[in-house]
Parts: C-alpha cells; structure tokens; sequence
C-alpha cells in the first residue's frame, strides 16, 4: 500500500508520526510526502522542510504567500506522480486543501484529513467546503463527527495521540531535575510557541510578565524546552529572562528527545504557555498551566469577529470547564498574565479534575489513537 501523507507543524508531526506507526502494524505500507522528523523517523522522506509551512496568521502569511502556492503545486504534483491508494493530509488545511483540490481536479486519489477543521468555533462554512474535496476525516475531539456528516464526509472519532504517549518516570524527572540544578525548587515550564513568529511575538511579552512573577517568587527557577528549528532564537530570547532559565534542546535523537521534553513537563510545578496541543502534552503530565496568545493586530480583529466561542484553550473545550486561565488577544498583557500566573500557583489544584475528565474523553486507556486512526482510515476504504 501506498501512502502520501502532509504535514506542515510540529503538532501535525505528532500524528503523523502516530498515524505511520499505526498503519505499519495492520499492512505493508510506502510513505511519501511532506513531514517534520517525528514522521521522517517512521519512514518517510520529506520533499521539503516541514518549516516553510509552519505560518500562523493571516497577515502573517502574506510575505511567503507566492513561496507557499509553490510549494503547493509541487506537493500536489508529488502526490500525482506517486499514485498511492491514499493521500492523509495532517491539519495545517490552509496548505493541505489547496493540496487535495488539485489532486481532486486530476485524479481519483481517496483523500483523508486529519483534523476535523473546528467549525464549531469558527467559519463553519468550512466543512461544505472541504466536503468538495475531502472523502474521509479523522477527528481528535469526541464532539466533532456529526459536524463533518452534516457536511457530507464520513469521519471518525479517534482520539489523540498525546493520551497513549509514556508518562515520564520519577527516576526521569529527577535526572532532568539534578542535570539542570532545579531539585529543591518551584520550577515554571514556559512555552512561546513552536513557530518562530510565535517566538517572536510572544516571547518579549512572556519576558515582561516574568519579570514581575519573579519579583515575587525569587526562589522560581524557569524552564523553557524548545525544537532544534528554534533552539537559537529561545537562547536569544532568554538571555534577559530573570530566574537563571533553563532552555532544554534538543540533542538529535528522537526517542530521546521526547523523553527529556516529557520528563521536564512533569518536572514543572507550573507553565505558561501558548495556546495550542501542547495544553494537552500539560495535561497528560498534570501540570497546572496558564494560556496565553495574540497574533498580529489585524489578525486577531478578524478573528475575534469571527469566533463563536469563549475559549481556546482544549483543556477547557474537552472538559466543558474554563480551569484553565487564558489571556488571549487583547488580554494577552504582562501584567495580565502575571497575575493570572501568580494566582494559579495559589491554587494550582483546580485544574486538576479538568485534566483528568480531558484525557478520559480523548480516549486515555483505550486503543492507541494513531493505531485507530490507521484503522478508521483503512477501513473505509473499502
């Protein structure tokens, strides 16, 4: 069996990396297409960068909009001249739709998605649209496949990787604890995002907050992991950070990696970070956090118009809580955050239960969600 798959994020990585996994246990399978290096190491060979495409925003995107079309055509022409049995597009939909729609217009390639688009939160209009050329969607939250019926795909709940990952262990806790010096105090995970205009954008107003939260906790030391793409731009970033901050990199082995970036989101007694998956990979370690996010200002005025909800932080979504504080938009101020931080770390056991009721609804002790997701997408295929 062939397979063309696409990513364009570290998150989208994740689940592909799962889905991969999944698909080599039930068939033999080829891989191709565009991912990050979790994907690479489960077989596949990247046509590009996964990093061109990690763009957030739509003012953002303007800049690299003629180098995006292009590496859009050459992503659909890839999957055309590989005819595999199916093509899985990882979320990222403004690059991988445009992707299908070519293949759609030249082809009768079965095409799959990844990510229900949450159109339960805004621009709902975008399920009729993908309806025209997505056959089957994969959805991560519970709540979702009647949304993408109603548009006309078949579409599967499967749950979310991050449920099935390994659980740092105590000893792996103390080892990142005692390399970094961090064993006999309050340690604040912080996390400016994974892309570096997030970094970019997030990162001084992060620095401002923590400036007036270690003012009041001098004791707190600051742990910041990042990627191997942003790993110079984090060590720029701190360098005027208070709290002496730990930035844990990445040393180039995968597995490894990924046990270090887990065994130091448990160490943590606390984060702040941006909004996306990770308040889930927060969750499964049982670490009290607080959101926040902004993106460009014209970005965020035309988003905020178009959002019907009061939250975008999963935890919160999954759970039907709001325990998780969140300072987004306009609200995503030092001072703001601050003090969101500090009155989380009074009582940091309130979000507790709404992580616990979170990783039940995505599927926490049941089958491997990439292993479902690899069934789900074999098993309609007919």
């Amino acid at each position: 069996m062939k397979v063309f798959l696409i990513a364009g994020e570290a998150s989208g990585d994740k689940l592909g990396a799962a889905l991969m996994a999944g698909l080599k246990t039930l068939t033999e399978v080829e891989f191709s297409g565009v991912g990050g290096p979790m994907m690479q190491a489960e077989g596949m060979t990247s046509l590009f960068p996964m990093e061109e495409l990690s763009v957030m925003g739509l003012v953002e995107v303007l800049p690299k909009y003629f180098h995006l079309k292009r590496r859009i055509r050459e992503t659909a022409e890839a999957a055309l001249t590989a005819e595999p049995d199916v093509i899985i597009s990882i979320d990222s939909p403004d690059f991988c739709l445009r992707v299908a729609k070519i293949v759609k217009e030249n082809s009768n390639i079965r095409t799959v998605h990844y990510v229900a688009p949450s159109v339960w939160a805004w621009r709902p209009g975008r399920a009729e649209k993908m309806a025209k050329v997505i056959d089957h969607v994969l959805a991560l939250l519970p709540f979702e496949p009647p949304y993408m019926e109603a548009a006309g795909m078949a579409c599967d709940f499967v749950g979310h990787p991050v449920v099935s990952e390994p659980r740092a262990s105590d000893a792996e806790i103390a080892a990142i604890r005692a390399e970094h010096g961090l064993t006999d105090m309050p340690v604040l995970l912080v996390l400016p995002g994974s892309r570096g205009g997030e970094v970019n954008r997030l990162g001084p107003i992060f620095g401002a907050a923590l400036e007036q939260i270690v003012r009041q906790k001098p004791d707190l030391r600051l742990v910041v992991p990042t990627t191997a793409a942003r790993e110079a731009q984090v060590m720029r970033l701190v360098a005027d950070w208070p709290g002496r901050p730990v930035v844990v990199a990445p040393e180039g082995d995968v597995e490894t990696d990924a046990q270090r970036k887990r065994a130091a989101f448990a160490a943590a007694d606390f984060a702040l970070a941006a909004s996306g998956t990770v308040s889930l990979e927060l969750a499964a370690a049982r670490t009290p956090m607080v959101i926040a996010y902004d993106v460009n200002r014209v970005s965020r005025e035309i988003i905020k118009r178009m959002l019907k909800i009061d939250t975008l932080t999963l935890v919160n979504l999954v759970s039907e809580t709001r325990a998780v504080p969140e300072f987004n938009g306009e609200f995503c101020k030092p001072d703001l955050i601050a003090k969101g931080v500090l009155e989380m770390m009074k009582n940091p056991g309130a979000q507790l239960e709404a992580m616990a009721v979170t990783m039940e609804r995505l599927g926490e002790g049941s089958e491997a969600p990439g292993l479902r997701a690899a069934r789900a997408a074999l098993g309609r295929m007919g």
